[in-house]
């Protein structure tokens, strides 16, 4: 059962990779995630820019954001700390993406 989980897991991530820009990635997801998940994923994703940026108490991050403490000390953990590197290797891209 659990292999099955992890081919679907796969077919989503595969998928995604497949999103060409922005209002595909919109529309993809407005269609698989209820609006409550695409404001969690809006909020996480703003903690870890602002994070990032090195300039923000968690507290002041809590206030612009209105997440959680626990979540801005779990993306923190995940931005720093974890051997995934997904926050840090989007932030590059985006940076390098600006830089052109």
């Amino acid at each position: 059962m659990e292999d099955d989980h992890h081919i679907h897991e796969v077919d989503l991530f595969e998928a995604i990779t497949l999103i060409e820009d922005a209002e595909d990635a919109k529309n993809f997801f407005i269609d698989l995630c209820t609006p409550a998940e695409i404001k969690a994923f809006v909020e996480r994703w703003k903690v870890c820019q602002l994070l990032n940026e090195k300039k923000y108490s968690y507290r002041q991050i809590s206030e612009m954001t209105r997440a959680s403490l626990t979540t801005i000390g779990r993306v923190a953990r995940f931005l720093n700390e974890e051997n995934y590197g997904g926050y840090r290797k989007m932030l590059e891209k985006i940076s390098l993406s600006q830089d052109k």
